[in-house]
């Protein structure tokens, strides 16, 4: 069996390096989306090997043949914005918990920031595995295999399931222990932090409910269909926004009802039933049941339906040969993942010895700045199909070509978004939060947080594309290194230095080294400079030209009827989406 990630010169590896966004979101999320595949001209995650999709089955798509002839600007743009839609549905879920959390207190925003990073960790143990899932059922799908694709997306969903009941059961005992950890300044501590155990228990004890969906979009997408998944990530968020402001507030002081001017209807209700809400264990609600419902809708698709790989019962049962390929390709992609949590953790622990205003502005900040980065990562996830795809095709030199036009598009959206960015900064900042007390400085300090880091949204531009070229070749490890200097270099050890107050004298030679204790800003600062580096090293690299080898994974192959829409199986070849 192909390990998907072998290797393939000197710079490559089964890790998926890459970096995070530091802002709540990471190219190599749980849901799989950073998958080491190839994505189809509809925007489609496939493998190279795939057959070559109609130009005329929909009305939309790019004849898969585009991407490697013609323009590389119309496959470009149809491979981008399925993966920025998708993204943009993510980041929606922490945007309303933040509005509406907003409403509830600062310190609630605050607690939210302090405990995605801990969340994301262990998340970060099974996402590894769903990643690796993805890439066996692309792998087996182009190679017309749809038994082994079906039998390796149960394998994913069974083996995944166990390894979320685990990571639900130890994160629940774990919270609190982990945030009393961290080193807190005594108004975050007594304040933030007991807020952020709150929330993260009622995530870990939903956790399995989190992982069906993150498995169920990174199997479709592995088979070719990102459609799928964003109309059932649709109807997840609709359910999430729905259930936020109700299960948060209850029917006393509702935002909701006060934007509908519907307050002596919330009076009536409150005088019936007195629910007030859980506060911020409600936004915990709310995301687990919305994305209970994803799950549930998920399962059925692959189990019922004639669309994605071919699931039956049967596959559920452990086959181990397929497992050790799981665990094989999953690991490193879970080391990579952990490792880029670390460094989220690292930084938090640093920002929590602030005061809760300036804990309050990193998390609200940090949510902001997730969906700037959404247009470079639909590039950065674009470009490793145009990559892969055209080294493929023995044309490095068109893949070389696409990597700058997507560079260059990406650095000029992002420079404009960073003019609008610091042109309403306040307006943006201000509409998360209410009435609350502290909101204030956490505007102010938010304020001067969004304006600091737009200087870098152009080479986040940059910075994203060539991980994503890397990413295509293959040379995984490159971007692997990039991203660690992005996180670890770039981040955490400019924060330490700009930010913090402390004075070292090295021994022998006696000399002092002290940080230059600029506060706050010291913050906003050192994370700016992370995509800087990471952009500035990344084209330097890039420029090299050890990226253009290629290699083609030749699959063991077993063919198996598909369905029809109502499950029952069809002789044939395997079903095209």
């Amino acid at each position: 069996m192909t390990d998907g990630g072998g290797e393939r010169g000197d710079d490559s590896s089964g890790v998926d390096g890459g970096s995070s966004g530091g802002d709540g979101t990471s190219s190599g999320d749980p849901s799989g989306s950073d998958d080491d595949v190839s994505v189809g001209s509809n925007g489609d995650a496939t493998s190279d090997s795939s057959t070559e999709a109609s130009s005329d089955s929909t009305g939309d798509e790019a004849p898969r043949d585009s991407i490697t002839e013609g323009s590389l600007v119309r496959p470009l743009f149809h491979l981008a914005w399925p993966i920025v839609v998708i993204q943009l549905l993510q980041v929606t879920y922490n945007v309303v918990d933040t509005l509406y959390l907003g409403r509830l207190s600062a310190e609630a925003v605050g607690a939210i920031s302090l405990a995605f990073p801990l969340i994301f960790l262990l998340i970060a143990v099974a996402g590894g595995f769903t990643t690796a899932g993805a890439i066996l059922v692309a792998q087996y799908t182009g190679a017309s295999g749809d038994r082994s694709a079906g039998l390796v997306a149960g394998q994913t969903l069974s083996f995944v399931a166990f390894l979320s009941v685990f990571i639900g059961v130890g994160g629940y005992f774990y919270t609190r222990p982990a945030l009393e950890l961290l080193p807190s300044d005594p108004d975050t501590a007594a304040t933030v932090i007991p807020l952020a155990a709150d929330y993260m228990e009622i995530i870990f004890l939903g956790i399995p409910l989190m992982f069906g969906f993150f498995v169920f979009s990174a199997l479709m997408r592995g088979y070719g269909d990102t459609r799928t998944p964003m109309l059932v990530m649709v109807v997840s968020v609709v359910i999430n926004v729905v259930l936020d402001p109700f299960l948060i507030f209850g029917f006393a002081d509702n935002p909701l009802f006060t934007w509908l001017g519907l307050q002596g209807l919330e009076a009536a209700i409150y005088a019936q039933t007195g629910f007030t809400g859980f506060g911020i264990q409600g936004a915990a609600l709310a995301t687990i049941l919305a994305r209970g419902v994803a799950t549930g809708i998920g399962l059925w698709i692959l189990f019922t339906t004639a669309s994605g790989p071919a699931v039956t019962l049967e596959h559920l049962y452990p086959d181990l040969e397929f497992i050790l390929d799981i665990v094989r390709l999953g690991v490193p992609s879970t080391l990579e993942q952990t490792t880029s949590a670390m460094a989220m953790i690292t930084l938090t622990a640093m920002v929590v010895t602030f005061s809760p205003p300036v804990v309050a502005a990193y998390g609200l900040g940090n949510r902001l700045i997730s969906l700037v980065f959404l247009p470079a990562m639909g590039l950065g996830r674009a470009i490793d199909t145009m990559v892969g795809q055209n080294l493929g095709a023995d044309r490095s030199d068109r893949a070389e070509r696409s990597v700058w036009l997507a560079a260059s598009t990406g650095a000029g959206v992002m420079l404009v978004v960073a003019v609008i960015a610091v042109a309403f900064t306040e307006p943006i900042v201000s509409v998360f939060l209410g009435d609350v007390p502290d909101a204030p400085a956490t505007i102010a300090y938010g304020v001067e947080y969004v304006q600091i880091r737009s200087v870098e949204f152009a080479f986040i531009g940059v910075s994203q594309v060539i991980l994503g070229a890397f990413r295509g070749a293959g040379n995984t490890k490159t971007a692997m290194v990039i991203s660690m200097l992005t996180l670890w270099v770039g981040r955490v050890v400019s924060v330490l230095v700009l930010a913090l107050s402390w004075s070292i004298t090295l021994p022998v030679v006696g000399i002092t080294v002290a940080a230059l204790d600029w506060g706050a800003t010291g913050i906003w600062v050192g994370m700016a400079l992370g995509n800087v580096l990471g952009a500035i090293v990344g084209v330097v690299w890039f420029t090299r030209g050890t990226w253009k080898e290629k290699y083609i994974d030749d699959a063991d192959v077993e063919d198996e009827p598909t369905r029809a829409a109502d499950g029952q199986e069809l002789e044939g070849t395997p079903q095209e989406d």
